[in-house]
């Protein structure tokens, strides 16, 4: 028998794409702050994912399915990190 470890999968907010956990990125809605990138993924407060990819960033902007998730809205400067973030891997 083989130790096959479960990958925790995560639904794109943009696209409605299942993709691992860790190829995408978590925004978080803490009970007190504002939205922001949780690159660590442990932050506390209601979560959605975007899957690494500058389209589905784009995505999620034009239909405002971030915001949706999250019942809030979601700050310009957020996209920007999450584009800058993919931009920083892509070099790796």
């Amino acid at each position: 028998m083989t130790n096959m470890k479960k990958v925790p999968l995560r639904k794109c907010a943009a696209t409605g794409k299942m993709f691992p956990k860790k190829e995408m990125f978590r925004i978080v809605r803490p009970k007190e702050g504002e939205v922001a990138l949780d690159l660590t993924g442990k932050k506390s407060g209601r979560g959605t994912y975007v899957s690494k990819s500058e389209e589905a960033v784009e995505e999620a902007r034009r239909n405002k399915s971030i915001e949706s998730q999250l019942g809030t809205s979601v700050p310009e400067r957020v996209f920007e990190d999450l584009l800058h973030a993919i931009r920083r891997e892509a070099l790796k």
